[in-house]
């Protein structure tokens, strides 16, 4: 089945794709800041389905250069990257260092455009292989930084699919919407106003990309809610769309963000 990386492998969307494409019969490269955790994770995916697990820990805020060498070995090559890692900040933008804004761009967006620029000359040349790039419906609504950068993350998906036409390579874009995972928690946002019916398990959530990935599919919108969205969104008037910008089921909590 090959060799899968997956970035921010440590919780939530990232841990998942790890493990459903571990029980798939990939081995699997593990990025992310956390050492410990990496390990962690590798060890559980080695004993229970008895692939291949290698660790690679890095800050993607601030150097991607040994995942990117990584991704252009052809010692094992990659034939699927997932750029899941990610982070939200807490307050809004006027409210926020802007060095932590920058590094929010630096995950979601200058990283996202690195490992992806170092994994498909590879694939191309050897005609298979996939990229999957985590995005959000966050980005179908204007709501400072982090929405915009996922926007970004659709756009650049979405284009780079006719450049990969005929060689054998897939791209898809992954748009979530709420998911349990630790992702509220460490940006100190408050769901508890979030009924239930809008959250998403991340192992659902996981097949049903890899699902849409085997079908090729461009864009993956798991949960009906949020596929309803998708189409509705783009079509309302655009002050209707930036008025939904305006509100928000999160409440500020009185712990910092933690990355």
């Amino acid at each position: 089945m090959g060799t899968a990386l997956v970035t921010g492998a440590t919780a939530g969307i990232g841990r998942a794709f790890a493990r459903a494409l571990a029980a798939r019969g990939h081995d699997v490269v593990l990025v992310a800041r956390d050492a410990d955790r990496l390990l962690s994770v590798a060890a559980e995916l080695r004993g229970a389905y008895g692939v291949g697990a290698e660790v690679l820990p890095a800050d993607l805020a601030g150097d991607t250069e040994a995942v990117e060498k990584r991704l252009r070995s052809t010692e094992r090559p990659i034939d699927l990257l997932v750029n899941n890692a990610g982070f939200a900040l807490g307050r809004s933008f006027l409210n926020n260092d802007i060095a932590d804004e920058e590094r929010m761009l630096d995950v979601l967006v200058r990283a996202v455009l690195r490992l992806t620029h170092a994994a498909l000359p590879g694939m191309i040349e050897r005609g298979h292989g996939a990229v999957v790039n985590v995005s959000s419906v966050a980005a179908w609504v204007p709501r400072g930084t982090y929405s915009a950068a996922k926007a970004w993350v659709t756009a650049f998906s979405e284009g780079l699919v006719p450049q990969v036409a005929g060689t054998g390579v897939r791209v898809m874009v992954l748009a979530p919407g709420y998911t349990r995972t630790e992702f509220h928690a460490r940006a100190a946002m408050n769901m508890s106003r979030l009924p239930s019916w809008m959250w998403l398990d991340s192992d659902a959530l996981v097949v049903a990309a890899l699902r849409d990935l085997d079908s090729g599919r461009t864009v993956s919108v798991p949960g009906l809610v949020y596929r309803l969205a998708g189409a509705v969104l783009p079509r309302l008037p655009r002050r209707l769309v930036l008025a939904l910008g305006q509100q928000h089921p999160a409440r500020r909590s009185r712990s910092r963000p933690s990355q």
